[in-house]
């Protein structure tokens, strides 16, 4: 069966009748905006059971039935994803192009099954278990409805051991929790839930398919939110939480919202905002830009107003610059958010303040002025250096130039001067996403690809975080960018995603984080204990080597050199022997502690 191209597909849920085709199976009767009946899933004649046309989906308030219309073809006929596109296509008149056949089943589908059936475990716990008390009321408190909360999907991962219990009756094995992100195995081989005690938001693909899980914290604990981890179907570098509800909304709009919370989206498309996308993270990477380029012409930033919100602004503005999107600014009031705004002073109060919103370099220039930097002559030159990141990330070449006389005129300075300093320093920002190979700049130093090597796996999953924090000092690397984003990794607490570093990384080194974090996904499969031995071992040889050569005595070099070597012989031949498995650490000389 030939691929069914992505564009397609999205044309084809756009025009599916979904109250006619379920309502063949269901009598269905227009409440309001929405159309009630009695639910097929779980039985009964009360009408519990709401198609909601316009958001696309179905939802029971009962047994919590939820999805598009793909998938209640498939889990009330039974049929794979491809044959209910087909289906949903043949009704509305699509005629399918035929593309390059994959042969045999995805191989991804267990893993799609697996965190399916894991949406349905949390979201029946929010609603019913008695654990998730404490995450109803924070709910209450934060004024959503426990019916709204269905609707979105929201979900409870209990403590214990419920999870697995639940798998396990359905049948599915632990390998797949394991490499889907739902099951997290600990240095001592026991295995347990990746997400306890936390307030669960699905995130789903374009397709509207849950791919993985955003959990919140409930009181003390860290990380407060708690994403999963990369795996083949889950990239968090290239996902926006609810694209796949927004994205009808984004192209009539021609314009994306862009906010940093979950509960911000949720607010704002209940509120009657639906062209609302949230990154997985603080700042916007290059791939989700590409991705809002294929719907948008214009995105508009609703970030918090602190100095962290302020950085990620400016981050994910020059990310969106790069793929040729117009980038506007909206300034909120101190210590608020969307959600508080709306919440507090209605959505008319939020549409005012993104009527009033600015293009992101005149914002720049905004702050900057008010900080005095563009009335002081020696603190121009300052200025100029905060503003070129943004005047390079352009790809527009009408916009460049337009940037380019508006920091002209208000820094008093030439625009034969500006393009002459725009090109003895080119853009950092990597203007497109670098594919999953992770292909290293064409200038990279052998030191750095070992270097490289070694974060690339410390990316792939917590262990070897822990085991690089008490193995490999920060020292051993020479690349300043590479060594800061290493620092940063064995900072992180135990449990977090690699991800929550970015918003804490200087501007300079986010293209290079984002590159590895790709490249980490291409190790999927390999022997990463001994990736990460092989980049350790390589590193630690490095500084051994420099050590005993700048001896200056020939005799005590000759010795050191000797045992060095004879300590590097053994310790290979252990790893030999005992084959694949994890080598002996191998400490620093005592020269180096």
């Amino acid at each position: 069966m030939s691929m069914i191209p992505e564009e397609v597909i999205e044309q084809i849920r756009d025009a599916a009748d979904m109250v006619g085709i379920i309502g063949e199976a269901v009598q269905l009767k227009r409440t309001g905006a929405d159309y009630r009946g009695p639910c097929p899933f779980h039985g009964g004649s009360n009408k519990n059971f709401a198609v909601i046309q316009k958001k696309g989906m179905y939802y029971c308030f009962v047994c919590h039935a939820s999805g598009d219309i793909f998938t209640w073809l498939m889990r009330r006929f039974g049929m794979d994803y491809p044959t209910a596109v087909r289906d949903v296509a043949r009704r509305v008149g699509i005629v399918i192009p035929e593309t390059q056949s994959r042969q045999g089943p995805d191989p991804r589908e267990p893993l799609f099954q697996a965190v399916a059936m894991a949406h349905d475990f949390f979201a029946k716990s929010l609603q019913e278990g008695e654990e998730a008390r404490e995450a109803r009321a924070y709910l209450e408190e934060r004024d959503i409805p426990l019916a709204m909360a269905g609707e979105w999907g929201l979900g409870y991962a209990p403590r214990g051991p419920a999870l697995i219990e639940e798998m396990k009756r359905l049948g599915i094995e632990e390998p797949v929790l394991l490499e889907a992100g739902l099951l997290h195995q600990r240095d001592d081989g026991t295995v347990r839930a990746r997400f306890r005690g936390r307030l669960q938001f699905p995130i789903h693909d374009v397709r509207g398919r849950v791919v993985g899980f955003g959990g919140r914290m409930l009181g003390r604990g860290e990380p407060k939110y708690l994403n999963s981890p990369e795996c083949p179907i889950f990239h968090k570098g290239s996902l926006l939480y609810h694209l796949h509800l927004a994205k009808g909304a984004i192209r009539r709009e021609e314009t994306a919202l862009v906010v940093e919370g979950y509960f911000d989206v949720l607010r704002l498309y209940a509120a009657g905002i639906e062209n609302v996308v949230a990154a997985l993270g603080t700042a916007l990477t290059t791939e989700q830009g590409a991705t809002l380029r294929r719907y948008a012409k214009t995105a508009v930033l609703l970030y918090d107003s602190d100095k962290a919100g302020l950085r990620a602004t400016f981050r994910s503005g020059d990310v969106l610059l790069t793929h040729g999107l117009l980038v506007k600014v909206v300034t909120l009031p101190p210590d608020s958010d969307p959600d508080v705004i709306v919440r507090t002073k209605g959505v008319k109060a939020l549409q005012a303040l993104v009527r009033d919103a600015i293009d992101v370099l005149d914002r720049k220039l905004q702050l900057l002025d008010q900080r005095g930097w563009l009335s002081d002559v020696q603190r121009k030159r300052e200025a100029l250096d905060r503003l070129f990141p943004t005047l390079r990330a352009v790809s527009d070449p009408v916009v460049k130039d337009l940037y380019v006389g508006r920091v002209a005129e208000r820094l008093g300075v030439s625009r034969e001067t500006l393009i002459r300093e725009l090109r003895s320093h080119p853009s950092t920002v990597v203007r497109r996403p670098l594919s999953v190979s992770g292909a290293a700049p064409a200038k990279q130093s052998p030191a750095s690809k070992v270097e490289e090597q070694l974060l690339k796996v410390l990316l792939t999953a917590n262990r070897w975080r822990s085991r690089a924090r008490e193995e490999v000092p920060p020292e051993w690397f020479e690349h300043p960018a590479l060594r800061t984003i290493f620092s940063a990794l064995i900072d992180l607490p135990p449990e977090a995603d690699p991800g929550d570093v970015a918003p804490n990384l200087p501007a300079d080194t986010l293209p290079t984080f984002d590159r590895l974090r790709e490249a980490a996904g291409g190790l999927t499969g390999l022997n990463l204990d001994e990736a990460y031995a092989s980049a350790s071992d390589k590193l630690r040889d490095r500084i051994e080597f420099r050590r005993v050569s700048a001896m200056t005595d020939p005799e005590e070099r000759r010795r050191a050199m000797a045992s060095w070597s004879e300590e590097r012989t053994q310790h290979y031949s252990w790893h030999k022997a005992a084959g694949r498995g994890s080598r002996p650490a191998r400490t620093p000389s005592s020269s180096q502690e």
